[in-house]
């Protein structure tokens, strides 16, 4: 049996933002050569020395001259033009691996480094980053989104193990709407939290986020079993006017968090009545209140 060690790899990363540098550093770990990074804030330039120590930091055309791999680790409005700029100006050449981490895109973004010979790779980590060390760790069994010609499908999934990750295959076309259905419940998941946490803060709770904790913590792994019977509270029941007093109280300290309130219920409520949970009739008392600003239900 062959001991041959895998292929090591020259990379440079174009970007050292929280994503880039962790898996700079993640690709580094695993033993292939991290020889260039581009960093352009002062923040970029201490996370790059940071995870990545000792690597020189250069423009970003020089990024790519002397790597295999260049890993383009920018947000996902510039990817599209840097793409362009780097392959006019000569940055990127043929026989180069061009992966990006971009959720929202797949291999459509890196079609001007194809046309030149460049081979291109969309590896999406399914985490939040912190941009520090503790993200290495967390990479440990992180699904990544993966995106790739056939052909050299197995080498983007080999770097994604190398990574500690397990890819995930997206197919080009389901890119906008994976990104999506992550951000939503990601990103928003943040956002819904943290207004509750400033409502209780509001309702003269102290310790907020110690209160809730253990109830989300709770509904997030119940939804994640159960799915949508999981759902509990006045929507799950049926309470139009319980849900009426939550819009008319919500509306008073922060009308946009009611607006949200609405919205979230009127969703749920979808959904409870799609899983039988609450009947139609209960499913129209609480569309009113939802779509009227909490005004209460008539007896």
């Amino acid at each position: 049996m062959s001991t041959d060690a895998p292929p090591r790899l020259s990379i440079g990363i174009i970007g050292a933002g929280k994503a880039g540098a962790v898996l700079g550093a993640a690709l580094r770990r695993a033993g292939h050569h991290v020889n260039a990074v581009s960093a352009v804030s002062d923040i970029s330039r201490l996370r790059a020395e940071a995870l990545l120590p000792g690597v020189p930091i250069v423009p970003v055309t020089e990024v790519g001259a002397d790597a295999d791999l260049v890993l383009i680790a920018v947000p996902d409005d510039v990817l599209p033009e840097l793409v362009r700029g780097l392959v006019g100006s000569g940055a990127i050449h043929a026989g180069q691996f061009v992966v990006h981490p971009s959720g929202r895109y797949g291999l459509e973004v890196l079609a001007p480094a194809f046309e030149v010979g460049a081979l291109p790779l969309a590896l999406h980590p399914v985490m939040t980053f912190t941009g520090t060390s503790i993200d290495l760790d967390r990479l440990a069994d992180a699904p990544f989104g993966v995106t790739a010609p056939e052909q050299i499908r197995p080498v983007a999934e080999a770097l994604v193990v190398e990574m500690g990750g397990e890819p995930i295959w997206v197919p080009e076309e389901a890119r906008s709407l994976y990104h999506a259905a992550l951000a939503l419940g990601a990103n928003y998941l943040n956002t819904l939290v943290n207004a509750s946490v400033s409502l209780l803060e509001e309702a003269g709770m102290e310790s907020p986020q110690r209160l809730i904790a253990p109830l989300l913590s709770a509904s997030l792994d119940n939804a994640l079993r159960q799915g949508d019977a999981a759902l509990t509270g006045p929507i799950a029941r049926g309470d139009a006017q319980t849900v009426a007093a939550h819009v008319r109280a919500i509306s008073e300290v922060d009308p946009l968090a009611a607006a949200t309130y609405q919205a979230m219920g009127r969703l749920a409520t979808d959904r409870a009545l799609s899983s039988s949970l609450i009947t139609m009739e209960q499913a129209g008392a609480l569309l009113e209140v939802l779509a009227d600003s909490g005004r209460e239900l008539k007896p």
